[in-house]
């Protein structure tokens, strides 16, 4: 499934892997946030911290009513306050959504799929 936005001119189609990298981008971004975690944890390795090549797959995107809802999963550094590093998640993926596609955003879900506690050099 994709985005369908219908201007004068035609109609553009975006795609989920567009939006995902979009998310993806944004989501590590923020502050506190380590790397993006995998969706299916059995199959890809439960502690696993997804490079930045790879982070649309910590990304589940599908639309419901003309409007898109995105997972996020993510693993956040000890030491800081996970709801305000969620809600910043929630936040900045939503603007950027609204702003960059122009698409109607639903929802935000956020799963923290773990914590890196992070090496002092």
């Amino acid at each position: 499934m994709a985005v369908t936005i219908q201007t004068k001119y035609g109609q553009v189609d975006i795609s989920n892997e567009v939006i995902a990298s979009i998310v993806g981008c944004a989501a590590t971004d923020i502050y506190g946030i380590v790397g993006m975690a995998s969706k299916n944890q059995i199959r890809d390795g439960v502690n696993e911290i997804l490079n930045r090549d790879n982070y649309t797959r910590g990304v589940v995107v599908h639309q419901k009513d003309n409007k898109t809802i995105v997972d996020v999963y993510i693993i956040v550094g000890y030491g800081v306050k996970i709801s305000e590093v969620c809600r910043n998640v929630q936040n900045k993926v939503k603007y950027n959504l609204e702003t960059m596609l122009g698409a109607p955003t639903a929802k935000v879900n956020v799963y923290v799929q773990g914590i890196k506690i992070l090496e002092e050099d």
